[in-house]
């Protein structure tokens, strides 16, 4: 019978998943990029925190302003969990995610009262960070908050990716594309800026809420139709989209919108940086990390079997002598997608899926052989876990527990095969939310008995 991994190796690869969650922190980015700002006492500034960052981002700005002996005139921060307020005139909403409800609609509301206090002398602190599409998921006029959830699941079920989704989701947001720099010129705007998404576009962090829509909606729809979504969707969001389409209802706002005129963008922490600093507490522990440029995308379980192969190839080479040779350490950052299909039953999210079709990849490997797949906002779908840590034993610890693991893959069920054999790493929200990680290590058990 395999026996569990080795505390070694499953401390290490916490470890290292800590550091990058560590360096993505935004409070602390975001502290250094606001100390640099210029205040001008005659503008009254507001702060609109959105997104799985929002109440440390927010902490931060009302720190940095109370070292500056000023005060936010007021705003908003929708966060995905209810928090203490760091200031009084700022409210904390509690948004639903990953699909928006009754209260991502009551965030949406309180979201537009507050745009409407803003004058066009003051200057608005927008805190963005992933999460803000569904945590203020409101709909456009003539399309109810049951279908755009509606919309949201096919998506979510879709098996396009997060860029994908979030042109398509924008289109039928109430605030999404821009929508929300139309809301709040010709007031300044600074948007400072958490990226979850690969290639950090600006359009899709979020939806773009202050980014001119690059997509039009003869884009949208063609999209649609090649996903088989577009006689899915909701009647309401078809009429929306055609009626864009003939020139009958407006576009979202593009480049060279006067919305636009008074706004900046700044990424401040993003997926990359994440793994650098994993790369470099690795280098620290003695390890030989090597961080691959190719981003993370697509079937979850097609990428977990991808990742493993590579980390099975690369500990081939490792057994080879080579003299002063360093445990291999790879490491990955991206974001997959499942495609659940129309009856998903199964319980887990895309690094657990990942995690799961790694294990069968290595199953039998040795050599200190392990890898940690996990999300670094510290939760990974629907569950208490952020991902899981595995090794050369885990599929066979799974099917001894009673399990098959194979059923488990196929029915997206990979949170219980893999809670079975206490795989699971469970840190709580981290804070922050840079798409997901994984971290491939092997040597390292046989050069921890060398020393």
């Amino acid at each position: 019978m395999s026996h569990p991994p080795g505390p070694a190796s499953h401390d290490l690869l916490v470890d290292l998943y800590r550091a990058a969650t560590q360096a993505a922190a935004p409070g602390p980015a975001l502290s250094a990029r606001l100390d640099q700002v210029e205040l001008d006492p005659a503008r009254r500034v507001w702060i609109l925190a959105l997104g799985k960052a929002a109440l440390p981002m927010a902490t931060t700005a009302v720190t940095v302003l109370r070292s500056r002996g000023r005060d936010p005139a007021g705003g908003l921060i929708v966060a995905p969990v209810e928090g203490k307020s760091p200031h009084a005139l700022l409210r904390v909403v509690k948004g639903d995610h990953p699909e928006p409800g009754s209260n991502s609609l009551a965030a949406a509301e309180a979201l537009g009262a507050v745009a409407r206090r803003v004058d066009a002398s003051d200057e608005v602190w927008v805190l963005l960070s992933g999460g803000t599409t569904s945590l203020v998921g409101a709909p456009e006029p003539g399309i109810t908050r049951a279908e755009l959830t509606s919309i949201y699941t096919l998506l979510l079920g879709s098996g396009l990716d997060i860029t994908a989704m979030n042109r398509i989701r924008k289109r039928f947001s109430r605030w999404g594309g821009g929508k929300l720099a139309r809301a709040l010129a010709p007031a300044r705007v600074q948007v400072f800026i958490v990226s979850d998404v690969i290639g950090d576009d600006l359009a899709s962090i979020g939806s773009g809420p202050c980014v001119p829509d690059p997509t039009r909606a003869a884009d949208v729809q063609t999209a649609l139709e090649d996903a088989t979504l577009w006689s899915r969707i909701p009647e309401s969001a078809r009429q929306l989209v055609s009626s864009t389409v003939s020139g009958k209802a407006p576009e979202t706002p593009k480049t060279g919108d006067q919305a636009f005129a008074r706004i900046t963008h700044e990424l401040i922490a993003s997926n990359r940086m994440a793994l650098e600093a994993a790369a470099k507490r690795g280098a620290e522990l003695g390890l030989a990390p090597r961080v691959i440029e190719m981003p993370l995308a697509g079937e979850a379980a097609t990428a977990g079997s991808s990742v493993a192969a590579s980390l099975l190839n690369n500990c081939v080479r490792l057994s080879i002598p080579q003299p002063g040779g360093l445990p291999v350490c790879l490491i990955w950052g991206g974001e997959t997608t499942v495609t659940l299909g129309d009856h998903p039953t199964g319980l887990g999210g895309r690094s657990q899926e990942l995690a799961l079709a790694a294990a069968r990849e290595l199953a039998g490997a040795t050599n200190g052989i392990a890898l940690l797949a996990a999300g670094t906002d510290g939760r990974d779908g629907p569950t208490d876990a952020a991902g899981a840590v595995v090794d050369g034993g885990t599929w066979t610890r799974i099917k001894d527990r009673g399990r098959d693991p194979v059923h488990d893959l196929a029915r997206h069920d990979a949170y219980p095969a893999l809670d079975s054999v206490n795989a699971l790493i469970k840190p709580g929200l981290t804070g922050t939310n840079v798409m997901d990680i994984v971290i491939g290590i092997c040597g390292w058990e046989s050069g921890k008995e060398k020393t």
